[in-house]
């Protein structure tokens, strides 16, 4: 057996070690939202691979996946714009890197029968799970119909417990996301929708946040991984591929499929070259991430959620998406003999 020495064998062993770390695949958490969901269409179809590029998407509740990032347990989490900058104000700094979609209708306020529009929330019990997004939609909300907070009285509840809270009528309406939203109609007979996330479109983008480290040391592979996402939107919108999507997207959520499909039509998908579009911009308001995410941040502020403004810009790196769309380059042609 042959002994290296010293220095060449500890060479040897940070080479392997570098290779190992460079071979390991990109540890992405995602959870149950339409936009997120899709990527196991992806992982499915072994379209990471072909785009050469090894992934691990690991599936947990939307806490505990932004809670796994910020234990360093993944190198990107699925997350809103909003909560991007939650994470990053709690110490788990984060880079967006591409669009996904907007929800379209998919975030509700859902009242009980009798309440006809917004504004007949005025003196009456809303349960929402105050300095989540769904508590910033019922602000625009009530600002939309000329009231305020002052005017409502708000009822702290988890998302997931709303369509019980609503149905043994301790409040008069809700806020929640889907499949929330949609239990919450059908738990309470003649409740409806009363606002949603249609009405105020850009109010949450969804993102995939990564680690500054990652990005730095790989960010090659994340182009990688961004070119996929329109071979995603592209079989969910093909009518001849989309039931199919749809159940594979249906089956990682633990629903049936014809459940997941009625989710579907409340996101937008955003193409590359959209969603590439709304993440560059540095435009005020709901038309761009950053300046859906500055609202968000001033929210977030006043409502106590964390203390400091977040420095959006700093949340924001759309290069990526702008080279995921770049043709990619033409083999070259094999020599001749």
């Amino acid at each position: 057996m042959r002994i290296l020495r010293p220095a060449f064998a500890a060479l040897v062993a940070a080479g392997l070690s570098a290779a190992s770390a460079f071979a390991a695949p990109l540890k992405v958490a995602y959870s149950d939202w339409p936009g997120w969901t899709a990527f196991a269409i992806a992982e499915q179809k072994g379209w990471f691979k072909q785009a050469g590029v090894e992934v691990e998407l690991l599936w947990f509740e939307y806490g505990p996946s932004m809670e796994a990032y910020s234990a360093g347990k993944v190198d990107a989490v699925m997350v809103t714009n909003g909560d991007s900058l939650v994470t990053g104000a709690g110490g788990a700094k984060n880079v967006m890197i591409v669009a996904l979609d907007y929800s379209n209708g998919n975030d509700m306020i859902v009242a009980k029968p009798g309440i006809e529009s917004v504004k007949d929330l005025k003196g009456k019990k809303i349960g929402i799970e105050v300095g989540f997004v769904e508590h910033l939609m019922l602000l625009k909300a009530l600002e939309s119909a000329g009231l305020s907070e002052s005017d409502v009285e708000i009822i702290p509840t988890p998302t997931n417990q709303t369509p019980q809270v609503l149905a043994s009528g301790q409040v008069d309406a809700i806020g929640a996301w889907q499949p929330n939203s949609g239990a919450a109609l059908k738990a309470l007979p003649g409740s409806k929708a009363i606002f949603t996330s249609a009405n105020a479109p850009g109010l949450i983008y969804d993102t995939v946040a990564v680690t500054p480290q990652s990005l730095a040391e790989r960010r090659a592979e994340w182009v990688k991984f961004i070119t996929v996402w329109d071979k995603i939107v592209a079989f969910l919108a093909d009518p001849k591929t989309r039931d199919e999507g749809v159940a594979i997207m249906a089956a990682k959520a633990g629903v049936d499929a014809a459940t997941y499909a009625e989710f579907i039509p409340g996101t937008k998908f955003l193409p590359l070259s959209e969603g590439a579009k709304v993440l560059a911009s540095k435009a005020k308001g709901f038309g761009s991430v950053a300046g859906s995410a500055e609202i968000a941040d001033a929210f977030n502020v006043k409502n106590g959620v964390y203390k400091e403004s977040q420095k959006v810009a700093d949340y924001i790196d759309a290069s990526l998406m702008a080279d995921a769309l770049k043709p990619a380059a033409p083999k070259p042609a094999p020599e001749k003999k």
